[in-house]
């Protein structure tokens, strides 16, 4: 196996270090920006309220309210109303999944990707910091800059995966997307830190250091990011990986193949490059609709847990904000441990649903276990640690690995140009869910309380284990032929 590995590591060039880390970062500190809104949610709530965690705020009559900037009387309707922004931004960035994946295949990705990320440091800079500066507090402009930046945001991630799949071919697929999905756990960690760091001064400038640091590194894809291995001629193998392609030395041409050359001779063009697949095609494509309804159920727990656990840390337990905020990094370790492992086992099996299913069988239990955490934040930690990896592993996958495999699929029948709209759709789905579940979590927990919202969160991961159902038997029957056809070989 080792060798093996190190045979695969070996063909990459420094070309591919560098999109790899690009593409990473990219998301970094888009997810460390958006992580902020979460961890600030506290301090935002106590701003937009006379609340009760402030005691140096004097208490205010509902006439008063409206006088000094407070849009809500009491904790429980802002809590209500970050449930609502939550919502809108995940339906707005939904959409603009569906958007922006087709617009990923038919533009330059760098492009749309420098735009989302650019476009979105500026919303979040007007949301959190401008708006808090010039005192202006109001319900509508907040929904309107949050649906901006759902849209904004949506422009990145179809675009870092198209990206990473034209660099990277199938072989090994699961361990490189697996440690490069961690993306996503690793700007929550940042934002997590970046963000406890200056919140003593105020929440606005949690906001003003993250957009600042993501707008720069818009500029930075922006220069830097190489798209295609076409760019330096490099050739695509979607089996092995990228080859480069052998250069004759005195035209410094890539050398053609006998057909191409007769075309040359005789007058003709080189064949047109692959044109983009229609929505609807991608949509239809083998796996994508039950791999899609599986991540609604999985994304609407996982971003859960990203919206809402540092606010559940401080409220549940009374803990401090900036120790909620530091302790549910925890999580997001775990999702980084989990995506890399189970996407390196999905690699040596050569299948991924079953690998998928059984961690989420095992993420029920660690749901329940985690919803009896004690006042304890050593065990606290250690239980989100768990719950992150078979949770965040599986998420991590299908956002990534198992979207570039369907975007690349021989079904496809020679086009190369569905993997951002394929991406698109899959995320898109699981932003859907995720929208949806965000109102309920806050209504939930209202209504109800926590214990609630996790067996909620229990319900919704048993249903991604029955969407893909179909897809598990179907790969465990084609693991046991593949051994039996072994066995009467020998």
């Amino acid at each position: 196996m080792w060798p093996f590995r190190c045979d695969f590591l070996s063909q990459y060039t420094h070309h591919h270090v560098v999109v790899f880390l690009l593409t990473f970062f990219s998301y970094v500190l888009l997810h460390s920006s958006r992580k902020t809104f979460s961890n600030v949610k506290v301090s935002i709530s106590a701003q937009w309220t006379p609340s009760v965690l402030n005691s140096t705020l004097p208490p205010y009559s509902p006439g008063e309210t409206w006088e000094e900037n407070r849009m809500f009387s009491d904790p429980q309707e802002a809590t209500l109303f970050l449930g609502v922004l939550d919502t809108i931004f995940l339906f707005s960035y939904a959409v603009g999944l569906y958007i922006s994946g087709v617009m990923g295949d038919r533009l330059n990705l760098r492009y749309v990707l420098t735009f989302g990320l650019c476009g979105s440091a500026v919303v979040e800079f007007v949301f959190g910091t401008v708006t808090e500066w010039m005192a202006f507090y109001n319900v509508y402009f907040y929904c309107g800059l949050w649906v901006c930046n759902g849209l904004l945001q949506s422009a990145v991630w179809p675009c870092v995966v198209a990206v990473m799949g034209n660099w990277f071919g199938k072989s090994g697929r699961g361990f490189i997307f697996g440690l490069w999905s961690a993306c996503a756990s690793v700007g929550n960690i940042l934002g997590a830190f970046l963000a406890s760091s200056v919140l003593a001064y105020g929440y606005e400038y949690a906001f003003l250091v993250t957009s600042a640091v993501q707008f720069a590194g818009g500029v930075v894809v922006f220069f830097g990011l190489l798209t295609s291995p076409k760019e330096i001629g490099l050739s695509v193998d979607s089996d092995t990986g990228l080859r480069p392609v052998e250069r004759d030395s005195d035209s410094q041409r890539p050398l053609m193949s006998d057909e191409e050359e007769e075309e040359e001779e005789e007058g003709g063009v080189c064949e047109d490059p692959p044109r983009a697949i229609g929505f609807l095609q991608a949509f239809c494509l083998p796996g994508v609709i039950p791999y899609s309804l599986a991540y609604a159920c999985l994304k609407l727990v996982n971003y859960s847990f990203f919206f809402w656990l540092p606010f559940y840390l401080s409220n549940n337990f009374g803990w401090p904000e900036v120790q909620a905020d530091r302790l549910s990094v925890w999580y997001d370790v775990g999702g980084i441990i989990g995506g890399t492992v189970q996407g390196l086992i999905s690699d040596m099996l050569g299948k991924r649903a079953p690998v998928i299913a059984v961690s989420l069988l095992v993420a029920m239990g660690a749901l329940v276990g985690y919803s009896r955490s004690p006042d304890d934040k050593v065990v606290n930690a250690a239980l989100l640690a768990t719950t992150g990896f078979f949770i965040g592993g599986p998420s991590n996958m299908i956002s990534s690995a198992i979207s570039a495999d369907l975007g690349r699929q021989d079904a496809l029948q020679g086009s190369q140009e569905a993997l951002a709209t394929v991406t698109g759709i899959v995320d898109g789905t699981g932003s859907i869910g995720a929208a949806a579940g965000q109102y309920l979590v806050s209504l939930i927990e209202s209504k109800l309380n926590w214990m609630w919202v996790f067996y909620f969160f229990v319900l919704m991961t048993g249903g991604s284990v029955l969407f893909i159902f179909p897809l598990i038997v179907g790969e465990l029957r084609s693991m046991c032929r593949y051994r039996q056809a072994q066995a009467s070989q020998l």
